[in-house]
């Protein structure tokens, strides 16, 4: 058995998601109103760069893509993701070696050919080695827009944190089995969440460079819940959210709001008349979280304080959504609120009647 440490592939990082819509124009608002800014666009095909801090979003537009066939068969939604890597082509010899699946990426004249692997729902994985400033695919495969900066600072989102994905009920161990294999991922976090009527079991994921985390939820036996839900309306497996990060996330909520990204309801007062109890000792404005309906997680044990605060978007597209997410200290995915959170979403299945309930 190899050494968990060991990184095989040469992962450094998540270098960009990559989305699709059936429909034009359907995913641009969603992002600038995040904080994006459209900072380059492809020199042959309909596809812009949307960056923020050092996330990068790819929107494809392009006609009779890979990109397009997904988004006919999904919806809007992520259709693909590159992970950083030391060397492209030795990462996607030894990906090949141990059973991944070629994708092929048609290429224009003079474009690089970016190698890629069959990722979750059949997504491509990309494997990408040009990523300075200078250097990257962007720099060869796109135009930077005149005046525009290179790096906007937008809403103080600064990097990926971590993508979701929702699998089939039984197939949690082959998609675990997958970043294993390939990728020498290892899990730092197993969770299983019961509501009162649905449950799901999740499995977070971690690469061995420690900057990419892939949590994988699956549906627990009773079915009807949120994982069902996603999987009918998705019309397959995939990402469901992308959590990125903030130095100061309420600054940058405030700042989302303003801007119209709709957000879950706030939990109820008695969520935050139990942190104290749950986190003695956090140190947080209460009354702050409570206003914006930010959660709370993390240890306050032994005279050390390791802190999360998370707070989640409505769906914006399809049944997808985003996760906003600061960290002091705290390196986990907010397991303390799991809890709380599936239930209150369980009661929004019911209130929009995607949950029945039988009398008892």
């Amino acid at each position: 058995m190899s050494d968990l440490f060991d990184n095989p592939m040469g992962l450094m990082g998540f270098e960009f998601v990559e989305f699709a819509s059936p429909t034009p124009g359907v995913l641009e608002p969603v992002f600038e109103a995040m904080g994006f800014t459209r900072v380059a666009v492809h020199r042959s095909k309909d596809v812009a760069l949307y960056r923020q801090g050092d996330i990068n979003f790819i929107v494809n537009n392009e006609p009779n893509s890979v990109a397009s066939y997904f988004a006919a068969e999904h919806g809007p939604s992520a259709c693909g993701m590159g992970f950083r890597v030391k060397n492209s082509h030795k990462a996607y010899a030894y990906a090949l070696e141990h059973g991944a699946q070629p994708v092929e990426i048609p290429t224009g004249p003079m474009e690089l050919r970016l190698p890629a692997i069959k990722g979750i729902g059949g997504a491509p994985l990309y494997l990408i080695d040009r990523f300075e400033d200078g250097k990257s695919i962007y720099d060869i495969d796109f135009e930077f827009i005149d005046g525009v900066d290179r790096h906007p600072k937008g809403a103080g989102l600064k990097i990926i944190d971590h993508l979701t994905h929702n699998v089939y009920r039984g197939r949690m161990a082959y998609w675990a089995n997958f970043y294993e294999k390939l990728f020498n991922f290892r899990e730092i976090r197993y969770f299983d969440i019961t509501g009162e009527y649905t449950g799901l079991t999740s499995k977070a994921m971690t690469a061995p460079d420690g900057l990419i985390r892939i949590p994988l939820n699956e549906e627990a036996k009773k079915g009807g819940g949120q994982i069902e839900e996603f999987l009918m309306q998705f019309n397959g497996e995939g990402i469901q959210h992308i959590a990125l990060l903030t130095d100061d996330l309420m600054q940058t909520l405030d700042e989302l709001k303003m801007a119209g990204v709709p957000f879950t309801p706030a939990p109820p007062d008695t969520y935050y008349e139990m942190l104290e109890e749950r986190l003695p000792g956090h140190g947080e404005n209460v009354a702050e979280l409570k206003t914006r309906g930010i959660l709370l997680d993390g240890a306050t044990k032994d005279g050390s304080r390791r802190l999360l605060l998370q707070i989640f978007s409505q769906p914006v597209f399809g049944p997808v959504f985003f996760e906003f997410i600061q960290r002091k200290g705290d390196e986990g995915f907010g397991e303390g609120n799991f809890k709380a959170l599936f239930e209150s979403m369980e009661r929004d299945q019911i209130r929009r009647g995607a949950l029945v309930v039988e009398e008892a």
